[in-house]
């Protein structure tokens, strides 16, 4: 399995903060927010890894990252999205030549988690596989619909009404068939080619399976939740910011 890891976008939500550089290079705690994401993927025994991102800031992960060494990576590869803000399917389509017919663990570089996906990673067979967690704003993200037994049965991007009170995440395995499904997308009302749709073509072919994210996850995608994910892991090390007196 290779990993792939969506830092796109141009991080409009954490302006001025992305004016210097992309968002996924903003420190978390004592770390670039792009080193949780690969973190993960590495925990997980998923050591190819690409980064696909965009924006004028692009060239900067080269500055931070290099070639992965000290981070547990065998092999780490960059590419460009051409058209910013065209979604995260339209992001992945730029992996299939570094995947080459091998499943993917797809993350986004926002997604800030310390749960542990070995497991799904080590079983994950063919089909998709997406991680649920429950939120207190599931409209900020996509959304599962379930039906008897726990059974997936529609996924929604960013509902008015959420059917639940899960959040799909921003952690994904898929299997090699899932460029065929990118090339069959259209746009959206966004103009973006959705993931929900991706994961809404293989829920029409019955095999999108999920399980739920234990342990902290959070995106830092907002100023809010970027302190959210900054506190956490300040507290996680340890370290107790002392209150003025």
């Amino acid at each position: 399995m290779k990993g792939v890891i969506v830092a796109g976008g141009l991080g409009t939500r954490l302006n001025p903060l992305t004016r210097a550089t992309n968002k996924h290079l903003l420190p978390v705690y004592d770390r670039p927010m792009i080193h949780y994401p690969i973190t993960t993927l590495v925990k997980a025994g998923i050591r190819d890894i690409i980064i696909i991102t965009g924006g004028p800031h692009a060239g900067d992960f080269i500055q931070v990252l290099r070639n992965g060494e000290g981070l547990g990576v065998n092999r780490l590869m960059y590419a460009h999205q051409e058209k910013d803000n065209a979604g995260i399917a339209d992001n992945l389509r730029y992996a299939e030549g570094f995947v080459d017919g091998d499943s993917i663990c797809a993350i986004l570089g926002d997604n800030c988690t310390d749960a542990d996906i070995s497991k799904e990673v080590s079983e994950f067979a063919h089909g998709a596989h997406i991680f649920l967690k429950e939120v207190d704003d599931p409209e900020r993200f996509g959304v599962p619909t379930f039906g008897g037994y726990g059974k997936i049965v529609d996924v929604t991007e960013k509902p008015l009404n959420p059917a639940s009170k899960f959040a799909i995440t921003g952690v994904y395995l898929y299997d090699e068939s899932l460029f065929e499904k990118i090339r069959t997308l259209k746009p959206s009302q966004r103009g973006q080619l959705e993931i929900t749709d991706v994961n809404r073509a293989y829920l029409e072919e019955g095999t999108l399976d999920w399980s739920r994210l234990e342990g902290f996850w959070c995106d830092a995608g907002t100023p809010e939740s970027l302190h959210r994910v900054n506190r956490y892991w300040a507290e996680k090390a340890g370290y107790v910011a002392k209150e003025r007196e």
